[in-house]
């Protein structure tokens, strides 16, 4: 099985259309019909049904979701040391990041990477921190910018981002010197991105807190604009809030 039909195939998992994918990767949607009915001979089974909603993936074709990303993942890798073999600078890297260092770092550190790197093309994947534990372990993308991870991976300590609460200008304790743990304890609350492994809910986990919790949000943003409107109160790491509140 070839890689160029395993990327096809993600492709075509990705944007949930045959003539989706085709359009992407410059194929006609015949193109891609073929490739995905070689595949199927190939492997001895269907790889996807199709219906009114779209296509998805077979129980057999999730059972090698996982070996395709990695052949896609290493011919990138042969790519791209054929290309420095050769004295070229080209290739596909793609970041995951939280959304505060894709607004706050990351701008600042592609154009330095592009000054020396002009022909490698950039993409960016903005999610919480188990979305990109995921990504990662799928080689779906290259490196990451998130919270501590113990697994198989090289982890470098970069930067230590407080949290800090976030309060409506009427709170009692809007203007306190500090915020005391356990005041969150049945305060209404805003949580962002929920069932992340994030900060946030390892402090609450870690300390036994339990806010009533109001709302959820996968945005940060919208977040700090329900406590701005007196909706509840929220956390959220240094960063994050610097670059929403100015």
């Amino acid at each position: 099985m070839d890689t160029e039909k395993s990327r096809a195939l993600l492709k075509i998992i990705e944007t949930g259309s045959f003539s989706q994918a085709a359009e992407e990767l410059g194929y006609t949607p015949s193109g891609i019909n073929r490739m995905v009915k070689t595949m199927e001979e190939e492997t001895g089974f269907p790889l996807f049904t199709r219906s009114t909603a779209g296509v998805q993936l077979t129980t057999e074709g999730h059972q090698l979701l996982p070996a395709f990303h990695e052949l896609v993942h290493w011919q990138e890798q042969l790519d791209q040391l054929c290309a420095d073999i050769r004295g070229l600078s080209t290739g596909h890297l793609t970041i995951g990041t939280y959304y505060s260092i894709a607004a706050s770092w990351l701008p600042q550190i592609i154009q330095h990477f592009q000054a020396n790197w002009p022909g490698i093309q950039i993409d960016l994947c903005e999610a919480g921190n188990n979305d990109l534990r995921q990504r990662l372990a799928d080689h779906t993308i290259d490196c990451c910018f998130f919270s501590e991870y113990q697994g198989q991976c090289d982890w470098i300590p970069l930067q230590r981002d407080e949290l800090v609460v976030w309060l409506p200008k009427e709170h009692p304790l809007a203007n306190a010197a500090c915020f005391p743990l356990e005041s969150l304890n049945g305060s209404p609350f805003i949580q962002p991105l929920p069932e992340q492994n994030t900060d946030l809910e390892r402090l609450l986990h870690t300390h036994h807190l339990s806010p009533d919790i109001r709302f959820t949000t996968s945005d940060n943003y919208t977040a700090y604009s329900m406590v701005a409107a007196g909706l509840g109160i929220s956390l959220n790491n240094a960063l994050m809030t610097n670059r929403v509140g100015g």
